[in-house]
């Protein structure tokens, strides 16, 4: 099978060919640890705060994480499935529906908005070195700014010094980054355990936030306003992990079964996510309690913290933080990158223009600007990201009944290659799917510019991600209807 696949190197190269058995080493506790990994971080701990500032209680800011997550969870475990049958990355799974050379839309749709992240994350990195340095120096440290830059020299360097830690996993691959999954993920959870026993023994228990009731009942600042605030958070929530959602056959296509990839993600997404926004709720209302006002920035609390206690907190942090941005950020846009130019481009190539990106783009400047609509960034690229989902889902399920022909996944003139390699009926409904959200988007982002956008769009953004991914399989599946389509038995390779 490799030699013909390996015949047309514009689509083929070996990081992007199927997983053959010997690399299929990812049983349910790996996926498990790797979801662990990337749930336990500094984003997803900070999730509940914006529910509890818009008016939630804690129990309904948990209960909300949760929900989006087991929402969320039913797409990776659909697409993930390709990816363990036929052991193709995200890249290649899309051919079948939006064509060989279409695919390139949803490979790099998914690559620029994991490149923003990948920045952005290691700012927040290089950030945490920065604040625990100086706290453990007692003393401000880096001096005056760089002119152009915006920042100071030890800003800088411990920005660089983040980025390096992280080259070193581009390097060594997917392997190395399974293992620090791994071996990271159980000392997340023992670490979550010991944050929770120091602020009770500090505060002595745990707090006013949890015994405080939402804003939404009869007589509270935002009576009757909770499905108005239900609803956007909860499709910020599922925008989260939106990303992860679509490229999970990058992870799934090194799964030994089926079972492994199901019971793995089951276990390790919606029940941990829901546990550390408890957590985050508990630790922050003691943290009321300590120091008079709730904190929820982990960065903040571990400033506070003296002692050995401050050294402990910045390796957990920066364990926390690679982890997370490698498995969520990089391995995405690396195959999709090698998928743009696979005769140029391998997976680890695709790793150092990910690395490139993040470097050139300055995220500290992004952050200045977009900070206040980071959630609007999430429902944003929620609407984006969630018309692809439909339409892949619609297509290899219902479509394709979940045969696919490898090998003409990989020529340029086989069952996938369409019109000219592109399929006409993905890119409409791409384009249907998104197109309701844009003005609910420009609205929410830049409310100065855009103020007079109808009531209507900003009820569907509200639902982007539901929206699109539900206007586009529909519109995909009736453009789909009728088109014959070749099963396996009559397809000649």
């Amino acid at each position: 099978m490799s030699n013909d696949l390996s015949a047309n190197t514009q689509l083929w190269n070996e990081d992007l060919a199927p997983t053959s058995d010997a690399q299929r080493t990812w049983r349910w506790y790996h996926f498990a640890a790797l979801w662990v990994g990337m749930v336990m971080c500094i984003p997803a701990y900070t999730l509940s705060a914006s529910l509890i500032e818009g008016g939630m209680s804690g129990y309904q800011a948990v209960l909300t994480v949760f929900i989006a997550n087991a929402i969320v969870l039913l797409p990776m475990l659909l697409i993930g499935h390709a990816g363990t049958k036929y052991g193709i990355p995200y890249a290649v799974l899309a051919r079948a529906s939006f064509g060989t050379t279409g695919a390139r839309i949803p490979a790099l749709m998914r690559a620029i908005v994991a490149c923003g992240w990948y920045g952005i994350q290691t700012w927040f990195g290089g950030s945490m070195i920065y604040t625990l340095l100086g706290v453990m120096m007692g003393a401000e440290i880096g001096g005056a700014k760089i002119a152009g830059l915006g920042i100071n020299g030890m800003q800088l360097l411990c920005f660089l010094a983040f980025w390096a830690i992280q080259f070193y996993y581009i390097v060594h691959g997917m392997e190395s980054i399974r293992k620090l999954e791994t071996w990271t993920a159980p000392l997340k959870i023992l670490i979550c355990f010991v944050l929770l026993g120091w602020v009770h023994n500090k505060a002595g228990g745990f707090g006013p936030l949890l015994e405080q009731p939402s804003q939404f009942v009869e007589g509270g600042k935002k009576a009757g306003q909770f499905w108005s605030t239900f609803w956007p958070s909860l499709t910020a929530m599922v925008g989260f992990w939106a990303t992860l959602a679509l490229n999970i056959p990058d992870f799934t296509r090194f799964a030994k079964t089926q079972r492994d990839q199901v019971i793995g993600q089951s276990v390790g997404l919606p029940v941990p996510m829901g546990l550390l926004a408890a957590l985050a709720v508990i630790v922050t209302s003691a943290t009321v309690v300590l120091y008079g006002k709730a904190i929820w920035d982990p960065v903040d609390l571990a400033s506070r913290m003296t002692g050995i206690a401050v050294l402990i907190a910045l390796i957990v942090l920066l364990v926390d933080t690679v982890s997370v941005n490698l498995a969520a950020n990089l391995v995405g846009p690396a195959y999709d990158f090698s998928s743009l130019a696979p005769r140029h481009i391998t997976y680890r190539t695709g790793g150092y223009i990910t690395a490139g990106i993040a470097l050139v783009m300055m995220p500290w400047k992004i952050l200045e600007s977009t900070e206040g609509y980071i959630f609007t960034w999430l429902i944003g690229y929620s609407a984006l990201l969630g018309p692809i989902a439909g339409i892949l889902i619609i297509d290899y399920y219902f479509i394709r009944k979940t045969e696919l022909h490898v090998a003409h996944l990989y020529r340029d003139d086989g069952v996938y290659s369409y019109g000219n390699g592109w399929n006409v009926a993905a890119v409409v409904a791409f384009v249907a799917g998104v197109l309701p959200n844009i003005p609910g988007f420009l609205n929410a982002a830049f409310p100065a510019s855009f103020p007079g956008v109808g009531a209507l769009f900003k009820i569907l953004y509200t639902y982007a991600w539901f929206v699109g991914i539900a206007i586009s399989a529909v519109v995909y599946g009736v453009m789909m209807k009728g088109k014959a389509v070749p099963t396996l038995a009559t397809i000649r390779t």
